[in-house]
């Protein structure tokens, strides 16, 4: 029950954040009608719990990146990779993969990093 509870407490912050990260891009003059890549990032510090993360993203027919070693600033390292889908900048279809991202991410008990893009003219 917690759980659910901390799921949809998550589901609010990315929802507010999504919404935020689209609005930024726009007003910045992105084209709105553009298709963007949207990068979703995952990680953890356990290569074979990241390797078998990102072959059941593949499964579920997602492009999946090669997993990278990241420094964090206190020196620790993480182990991640990034879903990538090309798509509108249409929230309610971004926020369908963050959920079904997030979900996956916690069934493995790893962490989803929420989701970037690059400005589009």
């Amino acid at each position: 029950m917690e759980q659910t509870a901390d799921l949809k407490e998550l589901l609010e912050e990315f929802r507010e954040e999504t919404e935020e990260i689209v609005e930024a891009i726009l007003e910045d003059g992105s084209n709105p009608d553009a298709v963007y890549m949207i990068e979703h990032h995952l990680s953890c510090t356990d290569f074979d719990t990241l390797e078998k993360a990102a072959v059941a993203c593949f499964k579920k027919g997602y492009e999946v990146t090669d997993p990278e070693e990241l420094e964090l600033e206190d020196d620790s390292i993480i182990l991640s990779f990034d879903v990538v889908v090309e798509m509108n900048l249409d929230e309610e279809a971004i926020m369908e993969d963050v959920e079904k991202l997030l979900s996956l991410a916690q069934s493995f008990a790893i962490d989803y990093d929420g989701w970037g893009t690059y400005p589009e003219e």
